[in-house]
C-alpha cells in the first residue's frame, strides 16, 4: 500500500527531526533546520532510504503539516513537538481568546488539578478549533476537549507562539484557565 510507505517515512522523520537527530549524525541548526541533502544521506545510512521526491511527498501530504521546507527548499525541520534542545525561533503572538487542548478522559482529573505542562517537550500544544483538539484527544482513549482561556492567560503575562503549521504553543496552562467542554 503506497500510503503506508509515506506514513513510515513520516514517522521516521518525526522520530529523528524531533527527538533524536544525533542518533543519525545530524545536528539541528538554529530554527531546527537540517540540510535536506544531509538528511537524505543519513536516512539511507540508517535504514530509511528515500528520494527527494519521496521526502517532498511526506511534507506535502502530512495531514498535521508536521514538517516545513525552507523557502529555497534546501532545509527541512519539524514544526514543533521536539524533545531535544532546539530554538525554533518563533515570535511571540497574541492568541485568539479561546484555545483548545485534547486529551484522554483518564488524564482529565490530573490536568484540572495540576494544569497542563510541557513534560519532555518544549511547549504545551493547543488548537484553535475543537475538532483538531478532539482528534488529538482520541489518540489517548476517549477524547475530552479542554477550553483554555487564552485571553486571560495573555492578559496575565503568559507568552504564546504559533508554529508554521498553526499549532499554538505555550510553556504551561495553570488549572485556573482550564474548563472541560460539555
Amino acid at each position: 500500500m503506497p500510503g503506508s510507505a509515506v506514513v513510515r517515512r513520516s514517522r521516521w522523520l518525526s522520530r529523528h527531526l524531533r527527538h533524536g537527530p544525533g542518533r543519525i549524525g545530524l545536528d539541528l541548526e538554529p530554527g531546527g533546520w537540517v540540510l535536506v541533502d544531509d538528511l537524505l544521506v543519513a536516512a539511507a545510512r540508517h535504514g530509511m532510504p528515500m528520494s527527494r521526491d519521496q521526502l517532498d511527498e511526506v511534507v506535502a501530504t502530512n495531514d498535521k503539516r508536521r514538517f516545513s521546507l525552507s523557502a529555497d527548499g534546501a532545509r527541512i525541520r519539524a514544526n514543533q513537538g521536539h524533545s531535544v534542545e532546539v530554538d525554533l525561533q518563533l515570535e511571540q503572538r497574541e492568541p485568539p481568546p479561546v484555545l483548545f487542548h485534547g486529551t484522554g478522559e483518564r488524564a482529565v482529573d490530573a490536568i484540572l488539578s495540576a494544569g497542563l505542562d510541557r513534560r519532555r517537550r518544549h511547549h504545551v500544544h493547543l488548537s484553535a478549533d475543537r475538532g483538531t483538539a478532539r482528534r488529538v484527544g482520541s489518540r489517548h482513549g476517549c477524547p475530552v476537549v479542554l477550553r483554555v482561556d487564552a485571553a486571560a492567560m495573555a492578559a496575565d503575562g503568559y507568552d504564546f507562539f504559533v508554529s508554521d503549521n498553526g499549532v499554538w504553543l505555550c510553556q504551561s496552562v495553570p488549572p485556573a484557565y482550564l474548563a472541560v467542554l460539555a
